[in-house]
């Protein structure tokens, strides 16, 4: 056993006494261990975000450094000093009992005596030396400590800082984008020129004025209002004899009951379920964008990535229309302003490798939605709807089971049109819901109830302006009012 030694020059008596090469070993060994045991990486800071101030640690940051090896040298050469000047001590002492025991002077073993006791002094001041050394390098490592905790909590300081002002930012830009996306004007305002100019406006007229009884003559202006309008032939043809079938019955007795059966029969049409979430497949959910160039396809994926991300989901678009250079450079903005990835591939190139590709990279980096936008016309002999044949068998070898939705965006100033691309589109890649632009700009509204009628399917998505949030969510009822109402 070890005691504490006093290694000032002013130490007398040590107490019980141990071999100095023990001693090292002993001291040696406990630094090995004491330096292993401190290689902790220093305690990170709290940088955990609050609502108000920056999240700085709660107590100062302590770091504790392992001794350099010139100061664990230092503390082994004191010990060995130590232990040399016990040895030291014990032989002097052992000198002397030995002399008073035989009766021997203390003037006859001077010399001895004064050897030992030179030997004792030398070793303390060499423990000193030591000491003073060992502290030394131990105030450079307190300093090194003191400026390590320092640079860690500026490190946390800074981050929390940041992390603050990024939580802000994104705040910031989620109110944004709600209040973008609550500034939109309603179906009713978007559907006013097909209210006022459209065939609705039409059956106005013809109800309009003096009451008039439900007639032959009164059902030929109808065949002739419906078929003018833009709801297509076949949905014109099905209302006109409902009409003829209610009257033959007695079951209309005036203009007003006309216009209410044609009103419900419409609203029976276009109750369709269509899909508004954009979610609910993979992950990710994948949308496959389809659609005749000038259609507002590329605009209409912007505006559904701004939504997406609005609501806090991460989506990624692929540039799937590499034959038209604009379509990819439209939608790199549209990416940028959304806040969404964007995966592109040459001009001119295989529009599906590009969509396989984001889809793989989507399913990897753990994205919520993927919309493809994809060619409204080729450049080359290969026909568009074999292309796009194509590109929906690659996607669901990306991804069993997508495309979660294939949607079609369709310009409704085409009028009858419109339902023709519809048909072509819905035959070769299975249109599970539809997106009608430009409503805003015309009065071929009507077409949505062709649509409906024709095809059964839904349209989920109703442009009425250039705002985000002037994309809606087709609502029937909310169409119905703004037509009839």
């Amino acid at each position: 056993m070890v005691l504490a030694l006093d290694v000032a020059p002013s130490y007398t008596d040590p107490s019980i006494l141990v071999p100095a090469g023990i001693a090292a070993a002993v001291v040696v060994l406990g630094l090995v261990v004491w330096r292993a045991s401190r290689r902790k990486a220093p305690p990170p800071a709290d940088t955990k975000a609050l609502t108000e101030a920056p999240a700085l640690p709660k107590e100062p940051i302590k770091v504790e450094l392992p001794p350099s090896e010139l100061e664990a040298q230092k503390r082994a050469e004191q010990e060995v000093a130590r232990a040399a000047a016990q040895e030291a001590v014990r032989a002097r002492l052992a000198l002397e009992r030995e002399a008073k025991e035989k009766g021997i002077t203390p003037e006859a073993l001077e010399a001895q005596t004064r050897a030992l006791k030179d030997k004792e002094e030398d070793a303390k001041k060499e423990a000193y030396r030591a000491q003073k050394a060992a502290e030394a390098e131990a105030k450079e490592r307190r300093q090194r400590e003191k400026e390590e905790a320092a640079r860690l909590e500026a490190e946390a300081k800074a981050k929390a800082i940041a992390d603050e002002e990024a939580r802000k930012a994104a705040l910031l830009a989620e109110e944004k984008a709600r209040a973008a996306l609550q500034s939109g004007q309603t179906l009713a305002a978007g559907l006013s020129k097909t209210r006022s100019e459209g065939f609705i406006a039409k059956l106005n007229g013809l109800f309009g004025g003096a009451p008039r009884a439900i007639d032959e003559k009164v059902l030929g202006e109808l065949e002739e209002t419906l078929f003018t309008a833009d709801i297509g032939v076949k949905t014109a043809s099905a209302l006109v004899e409902l009409a003829r079938d209610k009257a033959k019955k007695n079951e209309l007795s005036s203009a007003d009951g006309l216009k209410a059966v044609i009103r419900k029969e419409v609203a029976r049409i276009v109750d369709l379920q269509a899909k508004h979430a954009l979610a609910g497949g993979g992950p990710p959910h994948v949308v496959m964008v389809v659609g005749v160039n000038g259609s507002g396809k590329t605009t209409t994926i912007g505006k559904l990535a701004a939504k997406a991300t609005a609501q806090g989901k991460k989506v990624l678009l692929a540039a799937g229309d590499t034959f038209r250079a604009a379509a990819t450079e439209q939608l790199d903005v549209w990416a940028e302003r959304a806040g969404a990835t964007l995966v592109k591939g040459k001009d001119e190139g295989d529009p599906a490798a590009v969509v396989f590709d984001a889809i793989k990279r989507a399913a990897a980096e753990g994205f919520d939605l993927v919309l493809a936008d994809t060619a409204g016309r080729l450049h080359t002999a290969a026909p568009l709807m074999e292309e796009l044949k194509k590109v929906k068998r690659v996607i669901d070898k990306a991804l069993p089971g997508a495309p979660h939705e294939v949607l079609l965006v369709l310009d409704s100033t085409n009028g009858q049109n419109a339902i023709h691309q519809a048909r072509q589109f819905h035959d070769a890649v299975g249109v599970t819901s539809i997106a009608l632009t430009k409503l805003d700009g015309t009065a071929k509204g009507g077409v949505i109830i062709g649509i409906c009628d024709e095809l059964k399917v839904p349209v989920a998505w109703a442009g009425v302006g250039e705002k985000v949030a002037d994309l809606r969510p087709f609502a029937p009822k909310e169409f119905v009012e703004a037509l009839f109402d």
